[in-house]
């Protein structure tokens, strides 16, 4: 009967028609989900993602390496679940995220220690020109997923995007714009597909701003 139930919640997490590595993403993401994280392990496992993301888990500003301090723990699960799938093009982390690397319980620990960072008190920004526009196509376009305030979704796996650095929104929209970050959320594919280059960088902009309720 466990093995059953088990079977169906896998199957659930897997679109019909997937591909079979968004299959195997999607097992491996409802797998994790599914252990109690142990957080000093993260802490540890931590050590081998410090070298780019930076001890406090807060990136570079020139938009190479993200912020993750407080993503949530979903999210990082099913991003490392899609690089180790090769879901998702990321020739820089998939050395370290490889299967020989890290284990499925290192996966569910260092994403709960990565949660638990504290956030950058700053963060890399935008021009700040045209923020009205940048407020409005977000409350039209991006809120809904990404929340009012940029805060995320954990139960939907929508990242987080409060204190993210600018260069980096910027480029992980044009890969999905171009279609070469394969795991993007088709419905952001097409809704940025139009975005003119001055709607992209107000957009962008105004989401490096947001920031957590005090």
């Amino acid at each position: 009967k466990k093995w059953l139930i088990g079977c169906l919640v896998v199957f659930a997490a897997i679109d019909v028609g997937a591909t079979p590595s968004e299959e195997a993403a999607g097992k491996e993401l409802e797998g994790a989900l599914h252990l109690k994280p142990n957080i000093e392990n993260g802490r540890q496992v931590y050590q081998i993602c410090a070298a780019c993301h930076m001890p406090e888990g807060w990136g570079t500003e020139d938009g190479y390496y993200p912020h993750i301090a407080g993503q949530h723990a979903s999210v990082t699960i099913k991003q490392l679940a899609d690089i180790r799938a090769r879901n998702r093009n990321a020739p820089t982390m998939f050395p370290f995220a490889k299967l020989d690397i890290l284990k499925l319980q290192d996966i569910a620990d260092v994403a709960a220690y990565i949660e638990g960072l504290p956030m950058a008190p700053v963060n890399d920004v935008g021009p700040g020109n045209d923020l009205k526009l940048g407020h409005r196509l977000y409350i039209k376009y991006c809120a809904e997923c990404h929340g009012n305030h940029g805060e995320g979704d954990s139960a939907k796996h929508m990242p987080m995007v409060q204190g993210q650095h600018y260069r980096y929104l910027l480029r992980q929209y044009l890969l999905i714009k171009h279609g070469t970050r394969r795991n993007a959320d088709k419905e952001m594919v097409k809704q940025i597909h139009e975005f003119t280059a001055r709607e992209t960088t107000a957009v962008l902009d105004y989401v490096s701003r947001l920031r957590p309720p005090p």
